[in-house]
């Protein structure tokens, strides 16, 4: 990490953490309403579009973001949690902005909070973490003259900090119980805090939902004066097959024979950006994997056939959410740029296929998956089994490596393992979040799951990795965006 931002860092730890640290009754407007004014309200400096929902809600905004930016739109991207950097959270279509955007960004916001006093503030409250890292975003897109920008929803909606833009769309992903204790103990509940992002005259696009959901959804909407659009009933999925490819790199000075039967067609190249010269080709890896389906709409001129490299009949799903949201703002924008914003997507640590692993090159793949919740893990060992349990690569062995916080319901998580793996390594997620061992530990012995307990988290990664390339197996992580960013500090990746 730069200098600068080794620095800023610093600078926003001394403020509350709610992700780090989670707190009730800690979330109000006022604050980034007072704050955003100081700074000359730069959330308003280009049009936006808002994400959430208790799942998806970071795929459909990577999504939206590759959308506009192959459409040629500089685009600004808020999503969290970053896994490894903490400028993945603020960053253009394209990557990192210049160095001189953050700068500039700091600067304003450092000054401008430092200088005001707590007791000036509203209800002489203390500014939190979050709320300063969403002012900063708006800063950066601000000093990057972004055309478009998309923001996550950090946690609920109605109260969170982004709620203070005025989009030109929203969107909300699948609702399910999650954060009960801040967002309420029932599905209405939790609909009620997500429905919270609706704005007067501003149309919304939602996933599918069960009914009592679509209920809370239709009541606030109406109330705005909102277009409400459910994307199960204004699109059709169809056709959805995955392809498992070779990964072929060019190479003119590799004459191999046994390489000459492998020829340039559309079923060998993977978009990777190589070029075909010769009819001769170096194999790096095995499989790489991608997705192809079709979605039908009366907002798309023809049917979509994007080739994803997000995976899962979910991603799919946000695919459409995605679409159906920028196609509702910018009805003019063709099939085909929407198609290769879709292929282009990607998003780090969702179901993220590493084949390549520093320090252990034996390993047939590495799966990165931040899925924390029961349906979240349901959804990834779904996607799990169909890519390397019912094909050629069902005769690897396959790991779990698997940590939680102390929040997550592993007793209903656990059993959605069995049968699936040689091995499952137990551990912490790191030293960021609290977990339980001990209530881990119980929850996988109640689902008759075989399995070893290592609480040192850094032991635990390098054993699972170590017997994963000792066999030339596939080692799956999951459980834990933080189990995810130690996992990438080890492998540097």
């Amino acid at each position: 990490m730069k200098t600068y931002m080794e620095s800023f860092c610093k600078w926003l730890d001394t403020y509350l953490n709610f992700e780090k640290t989670p707190k009730k009754n800690i979330f109000w407007l006022d604050t980034m309403n007072f704050l955003a004014k100081r700074l000359g309200d730069p959330q308003k400096s280009c049009p936006s579009f808002h994400v959430a929902g208790s799942k998806g809600k970071g795929s459909v905004s990577a999504m939206i973001t590759s959308i506009l930016s192959c459409a040629g739109y500089k685009t600004g991207l808020y999503t969290s949690p970053h896994i490894l950097n903490f400028t993945e959270r603020v960053q253009s279509g394209t990557g990192d902005f210049p160095d001189s955007v953050y700068e500039k960004s700091i600067e304003e916001l450092k000054k401008t909070v430092d200088s005001i006093p707590v007791k000036d503030m509203p209800g002489e409250r203390a500014v939190t973490w979050f709320e300063l890292v969403t002012l900063f975003a708006f800063l950066c897109f601000k000093n990057a003259s972004c055309d478009y920008a998309v923001y996550e929803v950090g946690l609920g909606g109605r109260l969170d900090s982004t709620n203070i833009i005025s989009p030109a769309a929203c969107a909300i992903g699948p609702i399910e119980l999650e954060h009960t204790e801040f967002l309420g103990n029932t599905l209405q509940a939790i609909a009620s805090e997500k429905g919270g992002i609706i704005k007067e005259n501003t149309p919304i696009f939602s996933a599918a939902q069960k009914e009592e959901v679509r209920e809370v959804f239709r009541r606030i909407a109406e109330g705005k004066n909102a277009p409400l659009y459910f994307a199960d009933t204004v699109s059709n999925i169809s056709e959805l097959v995955y392809k498992n490819r070779q990964l072929v790199n060019y190479n003119s000075l590799c004459f191999k024979s046994e390489l000459r039967s492998i020829l340039y067609s559309k079923e060998n190249d993977t978009n990777q950006g190589f070029l075909c010269k010769e009819n001769v080709y170096d194999v790096v890896k095995n499989n790489t994997f991608t997705m192809q389906f079709s979605i039908q709409s009366e907002f798309f001129k023809r049917p979509l056939r994007p080739v994803m490299r997000l995976l899962g009949s979910f991603q799919a799903e946000n695919a459409a959410l995605a679409a159906l949201v920028v196609k509702s703002v910018l009805p003019s924008l063709s099939e085909d740029v929407i198609e290769l914003g879709l292929s282009k997507a990607k998003l780090p640590g969702r179901f993220e296929l590493i084949y390549q692993v520093a320090g252990y090159p034996n390993i047939e793949t590495l799966i990165l998956d931040g899925a924390h919740t029961v349906n979240s893990v349901k959804n990834t060992m779904e996607l799990f089994t169909i890519l390397f349990r019912k094909n050629s690569l069902s005769k690897k062995k396959a790991y779990l490596l698997f940590a939680a916080a102390s929040d997550k319901d592993v007793e209903d998580i656990a059993p959605l393992f069995k049968d699936s793996f040689d091995k499952i390594f137990l551990t912490r997620p790191g030293n960021v979040k609290q977990s339980d061992i001990q209530r881990l530990e119980k929850a996988f012995k109640n689902a008759m799951l075989d399995f070893s307990i290592q609480e040192d988290f850094k032991k635990a990664i390098r054993d699972s990795l170590s017997l994963a390339d000792k066999e030339g197996g596939i080692l799956l992580v999951t459980g834990s965006f933080y189990l995810l960013a130690e996992v990438k500090k080890i492998i540097r990746q």
